[in-house]
């Protein structure tokens, strides 16, 4: 979540001056301090380790040393190279040409490669029915996947399936989840033997393909049975077939990562083992953390990016990398079910009127200005398909009209304005971003309480008990898709907007569901060409805008800093991050 950017299409390739090739620190010298990648972070903590509902950036970051897909990216400082599909476990990407995809663009047949182990005591060869209890774990009804959508739009039998785990208690203990998951399967997924696995799909799904990469769909090994789902007990018996292994985890303080010694390089085409040890320590600030990187006591950072202040010094400097990523970031989610004010927010009217009360200009200047930002006036960013610019609550200089706003607020039943509540996050930018947020709405005539708040999405916006109960009405979460190109735009819609089937875990922050929006998202999803789907997808944007379920900020750059002794840093757009297991050190 909360990809950025600022430019309007993306054939550019991304480069960051004077990153040299692996070399310095780049053989398998034995565990030491020196060749530990630090990275340093503010208060920000991973969502899930689980891959199951891991469901953030940051999270992302560590799951490309730990987890693997059947497909995935490679790692490249050229835009279109690091967003093509490449075999991961799959020994090929399907294709129609060979078979491996049907005729009808309904069946998909992967093949496992050989060598990929999980860390087992011995090592144990990753099958295809480690990914089917990959994706047969994401419903549980204990700590459920975020997006459930993908892969109930697409796979049959997914749908039902969910549906029945999902009835089951969040309560439930591990006997009972294994117990559901043994006795039911999914009908669109079989596994032949332990080196295929074949998917069926109720429709042709151009996008699939970007769906299997996601690291919700990575393998799990049976042992994961033994434990509730990203339980304390499972993140301290974690597994990996990836090149790192998480070996500690104190939540919001740190996170290490270790040498997994049953991986080889033969084996994963796409991933390294440069660094003996990556350490995440969090609990700074963002100017400390950009201190801290310049001297070399850390290498990256974790949850946060360049300092403002520190923007027009860096821009030359060999270690600074800016960044563009299509993404919506941050934005005003609105809670459409909060209770308080009799329920204003849940009225298109004051939506409308709020809509006009960010000063977007304002809030660009948090983040750099116009250098590194763009004002948004839509949902669908520029490089995503479905893209059409259009802004319906345009305003001076994307300045806000706050006399505006507060006619509408009146014409809507609140002449004395609104009291609502803001969590926030605590780290990096967010702070400022929410200052911004409450100086607009007050010259709007509503009063802003906040809160900066731990386990932002986990415990907040993605937990529907504190939706309904008026946890908080308003917050500033950030979107990018999941994946990008012209098949992108399922990737932004049905995770925030998409409001069948609820459950903790949702991106859907603000519990948004619309029968006129569901309509429009299934016909983008059955169009027979991307041409079709993306002028589709083009008014489901409309319609939610003229809802006004959130207010769009801007697209965005990520600024990056590395240390001195980081080489073969590459930028990865789906972690808005550098790829952990590409860093070698000098």
């Amino acid at each position: 979540m909360g990809h950025t950017s600022r430019i309007a299409r993306y054939s550019v390739v991304l480069a960051i001056a004077g990153l040299a090739a692996a070399s310095c620190g780049s053989t398998d010298n034995g565990s030491s301090t020196n060749n530990t990648l630090k990275l340093l972070g503010a208060t920000q903590d991973v969502d899930h380790l689980d891959t199951a509902s891991a469901y953030t950036q940051i999270a992302y970051t560590l799951e490309r040393g730990y987890a693997r897909q059947l497909v995935s990216y490679a790692a490249s400082n050229d835009y279109t190279a690091a967003t093509t599909l490449v075999p991961d476990v799959a020994t090929t990407v399907p294709n129609t040409a060979d078979g491996s995809i049907s005729a009808d663009g309904k069946t998909y047949k992967f093949t496992l490669r050989d060598g990929v182990m999980w860390n087992t005591n011995p090592p144990r060869a990753v099958t295809s029915q480690d990914f089917l209890l990959g994706l047969k774990r994401l419903c549980n009804p204990v700590n459920p996947v975020g997006a459930p959508q993908y892969y109930n739009q697409t796979i049959s039998g997914f749908k039902k399936y969910c549906t029945a785990f999902g009835a089951l208690s969040a309560t439930s203990s591990a006997a009972q989840l294994t117990t559901f998951m043994t006795a039911n399967s999914i009908s669109g997924i079989a596994t032949p033997d332990a080196k295929s696995i074949i998917f069926t799909l109720d429709q042709p799904a151009p996008d699939f393909l970007n769906i299997i990469a996601l690291p919700f769909a990575s393998a799990a090994p049976v042992e994961y049975n033994a434990y509730v789902p990203d339980s304390t007990t499972f993140q301290k018996n974690m597994l990996s077939d990836g090149p790192y292994a998480v070996t500690k985890y104190t939540a919001a303080t740190e996170i290490d990562l270790g040498k997994n010694t049953a991986w080889s390089q033969a084996s994963d085409p796409i991933r390294h083992q440069y660094v003996d040890n990556v350490v995440v320590t969090e609990g700074s600030n963002e100017s400390a953390i950009q201190q801290a990187i310049e001297s070399g006591t850390a290498d990256l950072e974790w949850d946060t990016t360049v300092p403002i202040a520190s923007l027009s010094s860096k821009k030359s400097d060999p270690r600074f990398g800016s960044f563009p990523v299509p993404g919506t970031n941050p934005f005003l989610a609105f809670n459409l079910v909060s209770p308080h004010n009799g329920g204003a927010l849940g009225k298109v009217a004051v939506r409308q009127a709020l809509e006009y009360a960010i000063d977007k200009t304002a809030i660009g200047k948090v983040y750099g200005g116009p250098d590194f930002n763009t004002p948004l006036g839509q949902i669908l960013p520029p490089g995503t398909g479905g893209y059409q610019q259009f802004d319906p609550y345009a305003t001076t200089d994307s300045s806000g009209d706050p006399q505006k706003c507060k006619t509408m607020l009146a014409a809507a039943g609140y002449p004395n304005g609104l009291t609502l509540s803001d969590a926030y996050r605590g780290s990096g930018k967010h702070p400022d971003v929410f200052q911004v947020v409450k100086q607009d709405l007050a010259n709007c005539g509503v009063t802003v309480n906040g809160t900066a708040v731990t386990g932002y999405y986990a415990d907040h916006l993605s937990k529907l008990s504190a939706t309904k109960s008026g946890d908080w009405d308003i917050s500033e979460p950030g979107w990018g898709p999941d994946w990008f190109g012209p098949n992108s735009a399922r990737s932004i819609i049905v995770p925030l907007f998409d409001g069948r089937g609820l459950t903790d875990g949702t991106t859907d922050f603000g519990e948004y569901n619309s029968a006129a929006v569901n309509t429009l998202i299934d016909k983008a999803l059955s169009a027979t060409s991307s041409t079709e789907a993306n002028s589709d997808w083009h008014q489901v944007d409309v319609q939610l805008m003229n809802d006004a379920v959130i207010v769009p900020f801007q697209s965005q750059k990520t600024n990056l800093f590395h240390s001195s002794r980081v080489q073969n840093a590459i930028f990865v757009p789906f972690s808005n991050s550098f790829d952990i297991t590409q860093v070698s050190l000098h």
